[in-house]
């Protein structure tokens, strides 16, 4: 099972950064991030009451340092490389629980679309998956910013395991519904002038 967070940021204009982000387990959709307030809001009943009301609330104050630092030092690298704006940067983290209980965290990072840079949670090193004037400078400034690649760390080696198997107790029925296809047609009469399709 794989429980994945995205986010997406598009930055404006040096004082402008629009953010959304969305929980999933496996292709079921949790909950996503107000792109006004960063509140969480969960899509499915049994979420919320998957963990403590306390880890919810630190959850929420995490990720709201985590964006503010992450904005922060984004627009601090785009300034100082003279990168053009509007552009976007995009986050995927969360880790995978196998069948023999066994975890693998991961993040990347993702640059106007493109592979930008990657997390090795074992040895909290990040490394690069394009070379541009731009990589080496975040990598390093990410590097150096140790409390963020401690948090990064610290939250998909330790937290999101635990986090997982709780969510799958509380999902266990919508992970395993397995709900059919659905398909409708529609019959049409073709006209003697119309082209048979080949």
């Amino acid at each position: 099972f794989t429980i994945r967070l995205l986010q997406t940021s598009t930055f404006q204009n040096t004082s402008f950064v629009d953010t959304e982000g969305l929980g999933m387990l496996e292709d079921i959709e949790l909950g996503s991030l107000d792109k006004h307030s960063w509140a969480i809001g969960f899509y499915e009943p049994w979420v919320r009451p998957a963990l403590p009301h306390s880890d919810w609330d630190t959850i929420d104050n995490m990720i709201k340092i985590y964006l503010r630092k992450f904005h922060y030092l984004i627009s601090e690298g785009a300034m100082q490389k003279d990168v053009p704006y509007p552009f976007v940067a995009q986050c995927v983290a969360g880790c995978e629980l196998y069948p023999n209980k066994t975890s693998r965290a991961f993040a990347y990072v993702g640059y106007n679309g493109q592979d930008f840079l990657s997390f090795n949670v074992d040895n909290a090193t990040w490394f690069l998956c394009q070379d541009t004037d731009l990589s080496p400078y975040v990598q390093a400034v990410l590097q150096k910013y140790t409390a963020f690649t401690e948090l990064v760390e610290f939250l998909f080696n330790n937290t999101c395991v635990d986090d997982i198997e709780l969510l799958l107790h509380y999902g266990k029925a919508a992970l395993e519904r397995q709900v059919p296809p659905v398909t409708t047609v529609f019959a049409c009469t073709r006209s003697p002038a119309q082209p048979l399709p080949v």
